[in-house]
């Protein structure tokens, strides 16, 4: 490793194994610091499964807040005094904090008390998801607050180039890019299971729609069932089965509105892959994602996958050539960009064939290096910020003397 390693605290109200884009951002960014050399300390929530004593000098759990709208996760509780005494004892030399929660903020405090170099990351867009739990007089005051957390800190990691310009657009500022990767190895066409698709009831020639994700309103869920609708009336002599993976609160809604949909819940790991790789299409209709982790996924997976041209989809997506994009917030262009790749099978395998080429190229370890410039970015401003105001303060007091 070409630099010193660090001492890293990383706080979050969200970890593995819960089952997000930021929990599972963050678990390969942890593993792949650890992996080079640096020390990570991480501080979060206690979950259900964690045991009473799991406490050690590389975890400190607190405690949590049920998150409204978001059964199974949290708000970390504050725990400003707790942090001053452990990071008294052991200074990190950065801070990383993931979520803008009340642990979040006490964090932020905590280390701007101790001076310690701090660094955000913009994960999640819960300015916009309040219009779609009824809470809309609350956006701009979100806003605010996240334009006031995030200038706090030494600079901001946005994960896309579209979620940079929205974010410069109102005000925050130091904005820096750090994109997500993906595990090839993983997420990976030879996954694909001729028994899984049975159980589906397609043959080969058969098309599975896949749909990846938490089923929340804040998803643009409405356009999977069009879109999806569209398609049979398209398709009327072909066989096509819409799987869904994920859960949430728009579950039961959904089942109703697609009766024939395959809903197989949460699944991780290999099994996870297993489902991509056995699908065909991939439809990703929210417009509400800072990135959209399940989208690199399916590419990897060898998925034709149409999407907004925004977040991941417009850095990654090459309208006809690897994916299909619609222009943001047009649903005609995107049930037409679905329509586009059941035309004939030929565009279907090839856009597959290019995805899968493209996503294999996006790994973790080359974002987990640019993370690690980053954090010693923040340090070398902070000793020249440190010097700047030295030297300011010796010419004040030459002058007063």
């Amino acid at each position: 490793m070409s630099t010193p390693p660090l001492f890293i605290a990383l706080v979050s109200e969200t970890y593995s194994p819960e089952i997000n884009g930021v929990a599972n951002t963050l678990g390969h960014l942890v593993n792949g610091l650890r992996a080079r050399g640096h020390r990570l300390q991480v501080i979060r929530p206690r979950q259900h499964h964690d045991a009473p004593a799991a406490n050690n000098e590389d975890l400190l759990l607190t405690r949590g807040w049920p998150l409204p709208g978001y059964r199974g996760l949290q708000w970390g509780q504050s725990a400003r005094h707790k942090l001053l005494r452990l990071w008294r004892r052991q200074r990190p030399d950065v801070l990383y904090i993931a979520t803008e929660g009340p642990l979040g903020l006490s964090a932020l405090r905590a280390a701007r008390r101790l001076r310690i170099p701090v660094i955000s990351g913009f994960h999640t867009n819960f300015q916009q998801y309040t219009g779609h739990y009824g809470i809309t007089l609350l956006t701009r005051l979100l806003t605010n607050y996240l334009r006031w957390f995030h200038n706090a800190s030494r600079m901001t990691l946005v994960p896309s180039l579209s979620q940079r310009s929205e974010l410069q657009r109102r005000g925050f500022e130091r904005l820096e890019l750090l994109a997500r990767g993906v595990d090839a190895g993983l997420f990976n066409p030879a996954r694909r299971c001729d028994e899984l698709r049975r159980s589906w009831g397609l043959a080969e020639q058969d098309i599975a729609v896949l749909h990846v994700g938490r089923l929340a309103a804040e998803k643009n869920l409405d356009l999977l069932v069009s879109t999806f609708n569209a398609l049979q009336r398209q398709c009327a002599g072909a066989t096509l089965r819409l799987v869904v993976v994920g859960d949430g609160p728009q579950r039961e809604s959904l089942q109703k509105q697609l009766p024939d949909a395959l809903f197989c819940g949460i699944q991780r790991g290999e099994t996870l892959a297993q489902h991509y790789a056995s699908g065909d299409i991939f439809l990703f209709p929210s417009l509400s994602e800072t990135f959209g982790n399940v989208l690199l996924e399916a590419m990897a997976s060898g998925l034709g996958v149409v999407a907004f041209d925004q977040a991941a989809a417009a850095q990654h997506i090459e309208d006809g050539h690897n994916g299909m994009l619609a222009s943001a917030d047009d649903q005609r262009t995107f049930i037409e960009a679905a329509g586009w790749l059941i035309e004939n099978s030929e565009n279907l395998r090839r856009v597959r064939l290019n995805a899968r080429q493209h996503a294999a190229r996006q790994s973790w370890s080359s974002i987990v290096e640019q993370f690690e410039e980053h954090l010693h970015g923040a340090l070398q401003n902070g000793v020249a910020l440190s010097a700047a105001r030295s030297t300011a303060l010796a010419i004040e007091t030459k002058r007063a003397h």
